[in-house]
């Protein structure tokens, strides 16, 4: 799924280190979601949106097949 993770996480001046110590997760699953590998669970989705003060929309772009 196509994503703005990577831009977010830089205009908040995150590291990929950073954020996912604030979501529990390894670095290895911000890479993924960076490189659009990997579509997070829903609670993923959520803390994302709220870690970046966002809405999920503002984070993941919906593209229907």
């Amino acid at each position: 799924m196509k994503n703005n993770i990577k831009e977010l996480r830089s205009k908040h001046a995150l590291t990929q280190d950073e954020l996912a110590e604030r979501l529990d997760v390894s670095r290895q699953t911000i890479i993924s979601l960076e490189k659009e590998r990997y579509n997070p669970s829903i609670t993923l989705a959520f803390k994302l949106s709220r870690v970046f003060n966002c809405q999920i929309e503002d984070v993941f772009i919906y593209e229907e097949e």
